[in-house]
């Protein structure tokens, strides 16, 4: 690929671990200043989800790793130590792209021992990522799998997905298309502070509305909801009214979970954002990933009845766990005994905590 001032090179500084991966260059760009790309000759595309996750789906396609959304809180910074990157700044400025993935892909669906099973996009990183912009490895991803009559599904916060919407309703023609957009942030000011790299939360209403003028269903993921930021009735309830008013099909609602070393990197965010919520996030999460279990069965009786006045209610959702209870609405209901009242429920935000919804 061409980019005016773009420097190439091997970058010996991430090997071996991107060595491993197939690392083929590394490209830097002064349209994407500070971030460098490696470019790798992937072996496989299609990617079988472990045994026993209980996911929706067996398969997933990731065409990069690394994400420029640079989104705090994210599940899949972890991935980026496999590579002997670093989960922090590392994964939202080494994003490896595997420019070979729609070649592999298509080699991939065309074996007689491929059953057509539903494949899920942006599992892990997002697909339509500014970096998307660049590589254009989503036109023949989508176009290889409507070929092989695979169905498929696609969740993002990229507003670059407008660009493909007359391929996606061409291909919906020919096979089971799900689309999502995950938006859990309508205060501006806080979604800049959490998600940097991603468009604002008006930017994603109308990418809503612009995938369901192009006569498709859209999802939306509410996550992840974050305790005493983004749990208030009042955030719950604008941010249920303004997707339903864009058109949304459906969504699920789920809170935050912190695996590994994400759990670190978000409670020194806190620490420098919100310090007063440090300790009530600490006694929340413990040491487990997930908040407890009190605070979700707390959340979906919040959550359940605002989805119920907005048209959403009882929609498929993943449970923290991982199951899929597809009537059950967000989170089984549960009793709350036991919880005590200085834990972190928030019936309305924290003071000093920013609340006001554009």
């Amino acid at each position: 690929m061409r980019w005016d001032g773009q420097v190439v090179g091997a970058d010996d500084g991430a090997l071996p671990g991107l060595g491993l991966a197939g690392l083929v260059r590394s490209v830097r760009t002064p349209d994407f200043a500070g971030v460098t790309f490696h470019e790798v000759a992937a072996r496989t595309a299609l990617n079988r989800v472990p045994a026993g996750s209980r996911m929706p789906f067996r398969w997933t396609v990731n065409p990069m790793r690394g994400c420029l959304h640079a989104c705090t809180y994210c599940y899949a910074r972890p991935t980026h130590e496999y590579l002997d990157l670093g989960p922090g700044t590392d994964f939202e400025t080494q994003i490896v792209v595997k420019t070979n993935v729609v070649e592999v892909l298509r080699s991939e669906l065309a074996r007689p021992s491929w059953r057509r099973e539903h494949v899920a996009l942006g599992t892990n990183t997002d697909p339509y990522q500014r970096a998307e912009g660049r590589y254009r490895l989503m036109p023949g991803i989508v176009e290889a799998l409507t070929a092989a009559r695979t169905p498929f599904s696609i969740l993002t916060k990229g507003t670059l997905l407008r660009r493909d919407l007359p391929l996606l309703a061409e291909c919906a023609t020919r096979v089971p298309v799900g689309l999502a957009v995950s938006l859990a942030v309508l205060d501006e000011d806080l979604q800049r502070r959490l998600e940097p790299g991603t468009p604002t939360p008006r930017a994603r209403l109308d990418l809503i509305r612009a995938v369901r003028d192009a006569g498709l269903p859209c999802g939306v993921f509410v996550a992840p909801v974050l305790p005493w930021l983004t749990d208030s009735t009042a955030h719950l309830d604008a941010l249920l009214a303004a997707v339903a008013a864009a058109g949304a099909t459906g969504v699920t609602a789920l809170p935050m979970h912190l695996r590994g070393s994400v759990k670190p990197l978000m409670m020194r965010w806190l620490a420098a954002e919100h310090p007063h919520l440090v300790a009530g996030y600490r006694r929340l999460y413990g040491t487990t990933a997930y908040a407890s279990t009190a605070y979700r069965d707390w959340l979906h009786a919040r959550v359940a009845p605002l989805l119920e006045a907005h048209g959403f209610a009882g929609p498929a959702s993943r449970q923290p766990d991982g199951a899929l209870r597809p009537e059950e609405g967000t989170y089984p209901a549960g009793s709350l005994a036991g919880w005590d009242a200085d834990q972190p429920v928030g019936p309305d935000p924290a003071p000093g905590v920013a609340s006001t919804l554009f």
